[in-house]
């Protein structure tokens, strides 16, 4: 037994000496079941919030209305709540009424699958189960607790959850549920985007990325929130460079190499493809001309719709924007090579770019250079403190203004070059290629 487990069952122990009933509940007994380590344990029982807090001084109420209290111990919060039963939903994510019910199995029945609705009776060791999730865990299927319709109806992100549950488990769905969301998908629009951006970017960076992108796909889903990767299917490609297929196949290629990951590499290699379909054209062979330039502009919006932070949508874009440019590593000067290593977040431009070539043609060898580059120069070298900055320029006489910029870049790459090496060696460089005298 771990930390987080021995600490979540104190919590039990201490609520039914107290006369309260108490379990684990929700995800921490279906990884139990399966056999996962839990990333945390939630607590539910018949103990009201304010009895909860009196028993443990150091917890912290965060949902009055739901009986949510959360208990602060050595490994971390363990989450307890008050068995409930919910009222009608009227907004497609919240009830309009709360009440607190006296029976676990009332706080059960409201929950979303079947899988999530299990109790453990840690004193026992006990499953306790009044939906059917243990044999829904055996058949490896998401099935929703009561009618499939009705518990998206109350919130519709379940539908997305659904989806979720199911890649990263490797469950099917059941047919109830599939149906139910085929049906009901274009409620989903109506989630607030962060929401909908949550659950996306749990899909996409828990290492079951493609089979999350397919069912998304076979729901419907992927259609109302990313129609632009929706687009990329059927997307013809030269094949003697893509022999995989289409751009939709390829992505999935991507994202099947793709393991857990960050957010922003793993919206990169959705979306390093997404102007392909605006670019296609027929001249000798199939060609995207400026696809890229075009997807970094479509990864913006997108990413703005999903409501990331500006930090994440300019590293997305420039994902897309620069994917295309290591085919031109090999012939690149010295300077070019160093300013491309050394843009910002470069270890993800490489990802990328090793999974864009396993999903097609293979050629691992623009990856090795690249790769080998980072690692056998010193930082220093990649980017090196400026020996010439815009004062240096105005103590030599030098008026300020446009030329300034292509001054300090042309003096920038003779210095990456190694050409030169002091301040000197670049004010006489400046002299020499910008004469004062010309201006």
């Amino acid at each position: 037994m771990d930390r987080k487990q021995q600490d979540a069952t104190e919590v039990v122990t201490s609520l039914r000496k107290e006369g309260f009933e108490a379990y684990f509940v929700g995800g921490c007994v279906r990884d139990l079941v399966m056999a996962r380590e839990p990333k945390d344990y939630d607590v539910v029982t018949n103990a009201r919030p304010e009895q909860v807090v009196k028993l443990f001084p150091q917890s912290v109420l965060v949902g009055a209305r739901f009986g949510v209290v959360q208990v602060s111990r050595d490994s971390g919060m363990i989450e307890v709540a008050t068995y409930r039963s919910d009222g009608t939903y009227i907004d497609g994510r919240r009830p309009s009424e709360v009440s607190f019910a006296q029976r676990p199995e009332d706080d059960v029945c409201r929950r979303d699958f079947t899988i999530n609705g299990l109790l453990f009776d840690p004193a026992e060791s006990r499953v306790i189960d009044y939906v059917g999730g243990e044999a829904d865990i055996r058949d490896r299927r998401i099935r929703a607790i009561g009618e499939a319709g009705k518990r998206f109806r109350e919130d519709h992100l379940r539908m997305l959850r659904a989806v979720r549950f199911a890649a990263r488990l490797g469950f099917s769905l059941d047919r109830t549920v599939l149906y139910a969301i085929q049906e009901l998908g274009t409620l989903i629009a109506s989630v607030s985007r962060e929401r909908v951006r949550d659950e996306i970017l749990k899909m996409l960076t828990q290492g079951s990325a493609r089979r999350a992108l397919e069912l998304l796909d076979a729901t419907g889903l992927l259609a109302i929130i990313l129609p632009e990767v929706k687009a990329l299917q059927g997307v013809e490609q030269p094949p003697q460079f893509h022999p995989e297929g289409d751009v939709w196949n390829h992505t999935l290629l991507m994202l099947e190499w793709l393991k857990t990951t960050s957010p922003t590499l793993a919206l990169g290699v959705l979306l390093h493809d997404v102007g392909k379909p605006a670019t296609f054209s027929i001249r000798e062979r199939i060609r995207f001309d400026g696809h890229a330039e075009l997807g970094a502009r479509m990864a913006d919006e997108i990413c703005r719709r999903l409501r990331l932070s500006s930090t994440q949508t300019a590293r997305i874009a420039a994902l897309v924007q620069n994917h295309l440019r290591f085919k031109d590593l090999p012939q690149m000067r010295r300077s070019k090579q160093m300013r491309f290593i050394g843009m910002e977040g470069f270890e993800e431009h490489l990802e990328l770019h090793r999974l864009d070539c396993l999903a097609s043609h293979g050629n691992l060898d623009n990856y090795q250079l690249a790769r080998n580059l980072l690692l056998t120069t010193p930082p220093e070298s990649i980017r090196p403190q400026r020996l010439v900055c815009g004062d240096d320029l105005i103590a030599e006489g030098y008026i300020p203004g446009p030329q300034f910029k292509q001054m300090l870049h042309a003096i920038e790459d003779a210095q990456l070059e190694g050409t030169i090496r002091t301040r000197e060696e670049g004010l006489a460089l400046a002299r020499k290629l910008f004469p004062r005298n010309c201006e």
